[in-house]
């Protein structure tokens, strides 16, 4: 009841008392009976969509504004906070073992591994799509109910202080950090100030639970500290001193890769439709979060050996001309770009780097850009092809078979001038770049 809700909350409710359904911060998504949550950011205001609430059905309201209406709401100071406090609530009702995974890079490919492999057997709560944020995972969590047996909550943070506010509301029994680096340094202050971000994560995680550490990362004995009496376990790409770690891994031609895992227990071959050999260590990772969790070794292996690319973390695809493209759009950082173009690299065929620019790298954004064009020169890229102010230094380190666009018009004129079927390109850039619009631009007259 909504009146339970307002004691939760410390709000003061106006109108009669309501029952409802579920929960929604969106009117476009809003079903009748669910309980209308008004949050505010710089460029929205919940509380102007009240009415257009009340039209489609829902019960009841959470608001920062007064509204002259005699609607069920309970008003409070910070809607934002009143979610957290509800989410709280529903995480401490549920009995779904909670696995919560943070990191600069794979912590999105990790939680869908994990979910993979959960799902084969249990009823699992997954993160969907990009809300990983301090409003995505109270949201994620208000969908708890008692049929679930797991929840894998990814959480993502761009400043100080967003993983502890998720964290806190989830309470981990599992915490698996995938590794610290030059992603969003600028949030951040400094790649130090990353690690310490990333290890808000282990205080929440329950006293008896599992804190899962990257056994390759250089930060990983500042985690383990942190961690305290809490039980660590370690994950590598190939180090045997990790409880898990890989062995006999194989690229084949097409970027898929195959390696043994090796678990505490007894180890066992898996084969991944995934691209890319950064996509081994997630995979270790994975499985190490999930028998953690106490499922069996065979549901681990089909759960990642079932799991097929998402768009934009790439994703193959034919396209104009029978060319492939490899799509990496969802984000970028230094380090993913440089699993991409060795993914790239791998290819036989005529290989193209369409790159945009990265974003929040702090002071040294030029010189990381630099770098990645370096590096796709040295990995034997044959072409690479650029737009945006920042990726003109991107072009500038690959040297003279580079060339930077103005437009993005310009670029995709030139990128359907050399799709053929014998061209692989690889399409990487920050949200912000909207790569995308170069990946539609070679599908709508190809096939995926």
């Amino acid at each position: 009841m909504l009146s339970d809700i307002a004691i939760q909350i410390g709000g003061k409710i106006s109108g009669p008392d309501a029952e409802f359904f579920g929960f929604s911060s969106d009117t476009r998504s809003l079903e009748a009976g669910d309980l209308y949550v008004a949050l505010t950011g710089e460029s929205f205001d919940g509380n102007n969509f009240v009415e257009e609430a009340i039209k489609k059905g829902a019960a009841a309201a959470i608001v920062s504004k007064d509204i002259n209406h005699d609607f069920p709401h309970i008003k409070v100071s910070d809607v934002h906070l009143a979610l957290g406090k509800i989410a709280s609530l529903i995480r401490r009702r549920s009995k779904a073992f909670l696995i919560a995974v943070t990191g600069s890079q794979g912590k999105t490919t990790v939680k869908e591994m994990i979910g993979s492999i959960l799902g084969i057997n249990y009823s699992t709560l997954v993160t969907k799509a990009n809300f990983n944020n301090t409003i995505g995972v109270p949201l994620t969590l208000l969908q708890l109910e008692d049929h679930h047996d797991y929840a894998v909550i990814e959480m993502g943070a761009d400043c100080h202080g967003e993983v502890e506010f998720s964290a806190v509301m989830a309470r981990p029994d599992i915490a698996l950090i995938t590794n610290a680096n030059e992603a969003h340094v600028e949030g951040f202050g400094s790649l130090q100030g990353i690690v310490e971000a990333k290890g808000e994560i282990i205080d929440p995680t329950i006293a008896d639970g599992r804190v899962i550490l990257n056994a390759d990362d250089r930060n990983v004995k500042s985690w383990i500290s942190r961690a305290g009496n809490r039980n660590v376990v370690q994950f590598s790409e190939s180090k045997p001193s990790a409880e898990y770690f890989a062995s006999n891994i194989h690229i084949e031609a097409g970027g898929e890769v195959s390696f043994v895992l090796n678990t505490p227990d007894q180890s066992l071959p898996i084969s991944l439709h995934l691209l890319g050999n950064h996509n081994v260590i997630n995979a270790v990772a994975a499985a190490a979060a999930a028998l953690e969790a106490g499922v069996e070794l065979d549901e681990v292996k089909l759960g990642l050996e079932s799991l097929m690319p998402v768009s934009g973390r790439l994703a193959p695809l034919f396209g104009l001309n029978e060319c492939r493209v490899l799509d990496d759009t969802y984000n970028a950082s230094p380090t993913s770009f440089k699993a991409a173009i060795d993914v790239l690299a791998s290819f036989s065929e005529h290989k193209i780097v369409l790159a945009g620019d990265m974003r929040e790298l702090g002071g040294e954004t030029k010189k990381f850009h630099e770098e990645i064009g370096k590096y796709a020169f040295q990995s034997g890229i044959n072409e690479l092809l650029a737009v945006g102010k920042l990726s003109a230094f991107t072009a500038r380190g690959f040297g003279s078979k580079a060339k930077h666009f103005e437009t993005m018009e310009a670029l995709i004129d030139a990128c359907k001038l050399k799709a053929n079927s014998s061209t692989t390109f690889l399409i990487k850039g920050s949200r912000g770049s909207e790569m995308e619009l170069v990946v539609n631009s070679l599908r709508e007259d190809g096939r995926v």
